[in-house]
């Protein structure tokens, strides 16, 4: 027994040893959230210059698609940190259990609004979570007042709310494989959907339903896709001033000279508002390790120690300037301590 034991542990320090030798790499690779993207090139390049290891290659593949490729196994050929926009998804858990990627290391680096936005040049508005959900959901109560869904009918925003712009519905988003959009479709759509009682009513009777109708997105042209760059976004709110835009609070404001906020249930995203949670559509913002690259890769340990010291995501850190919105000091604490230690997830933060 004991030698057959000894033989599979040889066995598998073998393969792990091959996948290593498999080539050479001298930098940390990482990929994920287009949102966490500006963070992590600040870190990186910061710690490029200071710390004598080479400049960390980032990768902005949204939240989703860094996960995939994170968690596709262990080896150089794989990346060693992803960044997300939202915390893990036990499915995602499970993918990187079954590719071998078993040790992972969970960083919380602090809280960001999903913010709605629209041109300097467009109308000040205001929208309830119900206005977002009635104006984005693939199906919606039906009108008359009857508990049943339909498929979107709504093609103004006057339409949804008396109150509001008579112009066409046009939002300008991320695409499915976006933390960011995952987080719109929890905190926006399905916070609106919440409003009515029978569909929150659901989650409790017919969970997978619930999210069917609760976060699912219209595909008839009033919600466009606009990819995993930002940037694609602010230009076709510049050119079109009755769109609407959504995308991180740290993306809006380095954005001020072109795109303004949409007040969400009367509240503006900003440092208090997001941190305090006041404002509707706050996140935390995550980024992941595979301990088993730690100690192969040349640096790894540093760069995860370079992002949680106080000089970088502090209240006074100069990822502050960037629009990172910290956790609370002894959030910090513990978070940068786990990450000190190297703490792997359990599969217990799923429950």
């Amino acid at each position: 027994m004991k030698k057959t034991l000894m033989i599979a542990t040889v066995a598998a320090t073998a393969a792990m040893s091959a996948q290593f030798a498999s080539a050479a790499r001298d930098y940390i690779s990482i990929v994920g959230s287009s949102t966490v993207y500006p963070f992590a090139t600040v870190v990186a390049e910061r710690f490029g210059r200071s710390s004598g290891f080479t400049t960390p290659k980032i990768e902005s593949t949204g939240s989703g698609g860094g996960m995939k490729i994170f968690c596709q196994g262990v080896g150089l050929q794989h990346p060693d940190v992803t960044n997300a926009s939202r915390r893990m998804k036990s499915s995602e858990f499970e993918l990187c259990k079954k590719n071998g990627v078993k040790d992972i290391v969970e960083v919380q680096i602090g809280y960001d609004g999903l913010a709605v936005a629209n041109s300097v040049k467009g109308a000040d508005m205001d929208l309830s979570l119900r206005d977002l959900y009635l104006a984005l959901a693939k199906d919606v109560p039906n009108p008359n007042g009857s508990e049943e869904l339909v498929p979107n009918p709504y093609k103004t925003w006057k339409q949804v709310n008396p109150a509001l712009p008579d112009v066409e519905i046009e939002v300008v988003g991320p695409p499915p494989t976006s933390g960011t959009r995952d987080s719109f479709n929890e905190l926006g759509i399905e916070g609106g959907c919440k409003t009515y009682s029978w569909l929150k009513a659901l989650k409790g009777s017919d969970k997978s339903r619930y999210k069917a109708v609760c976060r699912s997105i219209r595909e008839d042209g009033h919600y466009i896709e606009a990819g995993e760059n930002d940037n694609l976004i602010v230009q076709k709110l510049e050119a079109n001033p009755n769109a609407l835009g959504v995308f991180g609070y740290s993306f809006l404001e380095e954005n001020t000279a072109i795109v303004k906020p949409v007040k969400i249930a009367g509240v503006e995203p900003g440092m208090e508002t997001v941190s305090s949670g006041e404002y509707p559509m706050s996140r935390s913002m995550y980024f992941y390790v595979k301990k088993a690259h730690v100690g192969v890769v040349p640096g790894i340990k540093e760069y995860v120690n370079e992002f949680t010291n106080e000089r970088a995501w502090g209240t006074s850190g100069y990822l502050v300037d960037k629009g990172l919105i910290p956790s609370a000091d002894n959030e910090r604490r513990q978070w940068a301590a786990q990450a000190k230690g190297m703490k792997t997830m359990t599969g217990k933060e799923f429950h």
